[in-house]
């Protein structure tokens, strides 16, 4: 009976951790369409603030306080500064390169992790997980090819955006667990608003009216966005983390699909070889974090 359900509990998670990559691939490809009309600042303002009212209702509704003095404790402070870069890189990765190769450079995400909890949270990795390591980072390398003719700067935004995101997930180990999920919301949408804020000094572009479909656009990101963190959230707390996790990887499959069907991307020799290595090194990584603690 104890199998039958955990390998139920582990479906449910699974299920609920592909729609968290789908919700996410689908806010991405959204915010790129807002981004073609809009400056990237007021999507951000915006998208932000969207997402920090929606996270603040659903913590009132669930009698959760919107301030304590957890809120700013230093992990949430770390974690507000990482969410703030990770958010504002990204969003203009995804609006300046194509949505295909700002995605998979997002999966090293989980390995840059694993690679900083052992740096700064003294957590062992034996040899075996360091190589995947440096594969998986290879594999980063690969797809924006510095060197080569075909390199473009612009690429390093979504490194950029990759790093911030790794950052805020090591900070978010250490901030306190009395704070929701929720709470982690409105304050992670937060950041979005700041990170849009302080771009709009370095853009240089003025406020503008969205139209009838920058607006639409904007609002169903939002929804997307609510949605893929509280699915997320869901699944990791569903399931064995071991069997819910490398689900993941399917936001690569959305976030291709996407940029292809409705941006009119191409997949590159780089791209697949590196996203092989990319999604390899991450499966083996959490692999092998399975066996050393059974």
């Amino acid at each position: 009976m104890s199998q039958t359900s955990n390998a139920h509990a582990n479906l449910t998670g699974s299920l609920w951790m592909i729609t968290a990559m789908a919700a996410f691939a689908a806010e991405d490809a959204l915010l790129k369409g807002a981004a073609r009309t809009l400056p990237v600042w007021e999507i951000l303002v915006l998208f932000g603030l969207g997402g920090a009212l929606l996270f603040a209702a659903l913590a009132r509704l669930r009698g959760a306080a919107l301030w304590t003095p957890d809120v700013v404790s230093k992990p949430m402070r770390i974690r507000m500064v990482f969410e703030i870069t990770g958010r504002l890189f990204y969003v203009l990765a995804i609006a300046l390169t194509p949505l295909s190769s700002a995605t998979v450079i997002l999966q090293a995400t989980p390995i840059v992790v694993v690679a900083g909890a052992a740096m700064f949270f003294g957590e062992t990795v034996g040899w075996r997980r360091w190589v995947a390591i440096i594969l998986g980072l290879t594999g980063v390398l690969v797809i924006i090819q510095p060197g080569a003719d075909s390199f473009s700067p612009l690429s390093v935004l979504a490194v950029l955006g990759m790093l911030g995101f790794a950052g805020r997930d090591l900070a978010s180990r250490a901030a306190p667990a009395r704070l929701s999920t929720d709470i982690l919301g409105v304050y992670g949408f937060i950041a979005i608003v700041i990170a849009g804020c302080a771009f709009a000094f370095w853009e240089g572009r003025s406020f503008e009216v969205p139209e009838a479909e920058a607006a639409v656009f904007l609002g169903c990101a939002v929804l997307c966005g609510v949605l893929a963190y509280t699915a997320l959230m869901k699944a990791m707390r569903t399931g064995d983390v071991s069997a819910v996790t490398p689900f993941r990887y399917t936001r690569l499959l959305f976030g291709i699909a996407l940029g292809v069907v409705f941006f009119g991307e191409s997949l590159s020799a780089g791209m697949i070889t590196g996203s092989a290595l990319i999604v390899l090194s991450g499966l083996f990584i959490m692999w092998r974090s399975t066996a050393t603690r059974t």
